[in-house]
This record gives structure tokens, C-alpha cells and sequence, in this order.
């Protein structure tokens, strides 16, 4: 043993001799070399560094309320007149001009067109010289009659004489009838030849020009004339929409207004909500075969005229009610693999990912169908930080959904067809 000790106390010292940098190296550190086995002896004894703690996430909650929640349903909508008036020509002849301007406001009785008139004006006094015809033969008639009648009683004529007199006369009589008829047409068509506006509305241009001849039979469309006030305003429900309202009612999950009495309003291109609310007052029995969608119609007071016919607007419909609705934001809700989820906190403040069936939206929320409950608190707002069962830092609380101001609320989306989903994919 003592030599193998010096062997190898030997061999360190002609290292270190050979090296001195090391020997002052270990020198300094009041270190020496040891053999093998000590080293792999420490090496096994030191433990690993322990984990950095996971971090803690700050979220916000939403404690969960249900509510009675108006909704709002919105629809693609065209404004229509509520009279839109073709105006032709009743009699052939030439237009001789154009009397109102094109695009303007006319009111009833308004002179649009006018036609030449002479060849009725002459029409018309034929038709009254065949009236004093016949008046003068009416006269004759009874003149005849009345000397017939006392001879006839003398018998100084026949019965048979007399009888003839009494249907001259009659004869005469029907042919005065008729002659008053040809002057009355006569009249009314000459009064045709002043073509008028039957109502108050907005015209349109001048399909003829002057000059051109119409005819009453043929294509005499002459312009159109709107009426603006009241205005129309039509839209459509799809069969599915139709059939998931009724089921929705079945289910207490949708509650109409009594007697169907929707207020409708307009929202205009531009964003702008026209000021004036309008009433559903005619909806379609049948559904259409085209496009399979049920016709309603909702009438605006437009004393303005800012609605025109025409127009693309979109119809928002107000009255419906959702009972004990679960209304969360859309930020709470995240999308997974096969559904949407959203984190629910429980009582040690711990995350746990909760499933939840998704209805439509209402302005800045979602309404929820199913998996939450009265009381439930609802990550809100760092939602796709948070990971199963790590406990969070809450932050702060999310006011909630029935707080949240009617403008927001205004600018829900169409009801009929869901907006994607921002949320993050798990």
C-alpha cells in the first residue's frame, strides 16, 4: 500500500511539475486533483436545480347572470313604393309635348302630357250633331204619337196606327240615348289627351318623346310616378330561419311580442339608422317557389322623401325576447378541436376548460345555449393564456352582459348567419 501511495504521489508531483499553470491554478483555489473515483462520487452526490415556478396568469372574470335579453333580428331589405303608377296613353294619337320635368315632384291632378287634341275636338262635334239628330227625330215622334192617339179613340185610325207611332217614338228615344253616349266618349276621350298625375310621388323620365305616336293598345308607357310616403320596406325569412324561430318558441327560448307586433327599423348604406320606426303590416301566405324564402313587408312614414324605391337597406327587427338568456363576450370563447369551450374558474381559483354550445350573436357577446350556469365565472379577458387546473391571478371583473350599452347592442350581426370565430384554436 505505502508504495502504491508514493506511486502515486510521484506522478502528481511530475504533473504538476510539467504544468505548473495548473498547480498555481489549483493552488489558488485550495484545490488539488483527486483521484477518479472522488470525482464521480461528488458528481453523484449533487442534486439537480429545482423548476422555475410556473408563472401565474392575470385574467378577468365574468360571473355568470341570466337575463331576459331583447333581441334584435336583422335582414337584407329593399325599400319599395307603397303606389308606383305606369302611366300610358288611354287614346292613339301623337304626343305633342312633354309638359311636367323629368325626375321632379308632381302632385294629383298635375298635367304631365299633352297630346294633339284636334282630332278629338272633332270627334266630339260629330258626336253632338248626331245628338240633335235624333233629339229632332224624338220630337217628331211625339208630335206624331200625340195626333195619333185621340183619332185612334175616334177610330178615324187603326190600333195598328197606333201602335206604330208609340214605337217610333221609343226608337227615337233610344237613338237620343245613344247619341248622348257617342258624345260623352267623345268627351272623355278628348279629355285623355291631357295626361295627368293620379297621385302625388316622385315621376320618373319620359319613355316617348314628343312628337312620337302612342297608341292605347300597344306599348304607350309614358314614365312611372312613385309615391314616397308612405314607403315600403320588403325583406325575407329562409324556411330554415322560419322553422328554428318556432322551434326556438317551443323550447321557451324565444318569445314573440303579442299579436306579432314588431317594430322595424332601417339601417341605410352608410351606417345611419333612418329616424322614422316602421310596423310589419302584410306578410306573405305562401312561400316563394323561386327562392324559397316568406315575404314581409313593414311600412315607414317618409314625409321627406329621404327613402327612395330601390334602395338596399337592412331591416332590423325589434320585440323578441329571450328568456333567462347566458350572454358572455365573444373574447371568453375559444374554438377546440370538435367545439367551442370556454374556462371556467372554480373556488381555489383554478381553470377548468368547460364545453358550451353557441348560439348567435348579440353585439359584442354570444349567446350561450348550453354549459353554463347561473353563477358560473367565465375567463374573460387572457383566456387563451390559461392552461387546465394552473391557478390564476384575477385581475379584475367584466361588467356584466345586460350593463352593456344599447349602441353596442344596435350593432348586432344578421341573426341569420353566425360571424367566425375570433378566438384562438386549442
Amino acid at each position: 500500500m505505502k508504495r502504491a501511495s508514493v506511486t502515486v504521489q510521484t506522478q502528481h508531483s511530475a504533473q504538476a511539475a510539467r504544468y505548473p499553470q495548473a498547480k498555481a491554478r489549483f493552488h489558488a483555489r485550495g484545490c488539488w486533483p483527486l483521484p477518479l473515483g472522488a470525482v464521480l462520487l461528488l458528481a453523484a452526490c449533487h442534486k439537480a436545480p429545482a423548476p422555475p415556478p410556473t408563472p401565474t396568469v392575470e385574467v378577468t372574470v365574468l360571473q355568470v347572470e341570466p337575463h331576459d335579453t331583447p333581441v334584435d333580428f336583422e335582414f337584407t331589405a329593399q325599400t319599395q313604393s307603397s303606389r308606383e303608377v305606369e302611366i300610358r296613353a288611354r287614346v292613339d294619337g301623337f304626343l305633342d309635348k312633354r309638359v311636367y320635368t323629368e325626375g321632379a315632384l308632381v302632385h294629383t291632378g298635375q298635367v304631365l302630357f299633352q297630346m294633339d287634341p284636334k282630332p278629338f275636338n272633332a270627334a266630339l262635334q260629330t258626336a253632338k250633331g248626331q245628338l240633335a239628330q235624333q233629339q229632332a227625330r224624338l220630337y217628331v215622334s211625339k208630335a206624331n204619337l200625340a195626333r195619333v192617339i185621340p183619332l185612334t179613340r175616334q177610330n178615324a185610325l187603326s190600333q195598328k196606327d197606333l201602335d206604330d207611332a208609340t214605337g217610333n217614338e221609343k226608337e227615337a228615344e233610344a237613338a237620343v240615348i245613344a247619341a248622348q253616349g257617342q258624345v260623352e266618349t267623345a268627351q272623355l276621350n278628348l279629355g285623355y289627351t291631357t295626361i295627368k298625375s293620379p297621385l302625388t310621388g316622385l315621376s320618373s323620365f319620359a319613355r316617348q318623346q314628343d312628337g312620337s305616336y302612342v297608341t292605347a293598345a300597344g306599348s304607350s308607357l309614358l314614365t312611372y310616378v312613385y309615391q314616397l310616403d308612405p314607403m315600403w320596406v320588403n325583406f325575407s325569412i329562409s324556411e330554415n330561419e322560419l322553422l328554428s324561430y318556432r322551434d326556438q318558441i317551443v323550447r321557451k327560448l324565444l318569445i314573440f311580442p303579442p299579436s306579432k307586433d314588431f317594430e322595424v327599423s332601417v339601417i341605410l348604406a352608410d351606417g345611419t339608422v333612418y329616424p322614422e320606426h316602421g310596423h310589419v303590416d302584410f306578410t306573405n301566405p305562401a312561400f316563394s317557389t323561386q327562392t324559397g324564402t316568406f315575404l314581409v313587408r313593414a311600412a315607414f312614414a317618409n314625409p321627406t322623401g329621404s327613402l327612395r324605391p330601390g334602395q338596399f337597406v337592412r331591416a332590423r327587427v325589434a320585440g323578441a325576447i329571450r328568456p333567462n338568456a347566458i350572454l358572455v363576450p365573444q373574447r371568453a370563447v375559444l374554438q377546440g378541436a370538435k367545439s367551442h369551450f370556454v374556462w371556467v374558474v372554480d373556488s381555489d381559483a383554478k381553470a377548468h376548460q368547460r364545453v358550451v354550445e353557441t348560439g348567435e350573436w348579440h353585439g359584442d357577446d354570444w349567446f350561450i345555449t348550453d354549459g353554463l350556469h347561473a353563477g358560473d365565472r367565465v375567463v374573460v379577458d387572457g383566456a387563451i393564456r390559461v392552461a387546465a387546473d394552473t391557478p390564476l391571478k384575477i385581475t379584475g371583473a367584466t361588467a356584466p352582459a345586460s350593463d352593456a350599452s344599447p349602441a353596442a347592442a344596435a350593432s348586432a350581426p344578421p341573426l341569420v348567419a353566425h360571424a367566425p370565430n375570433a378566438s384562438a384554436q386549442q
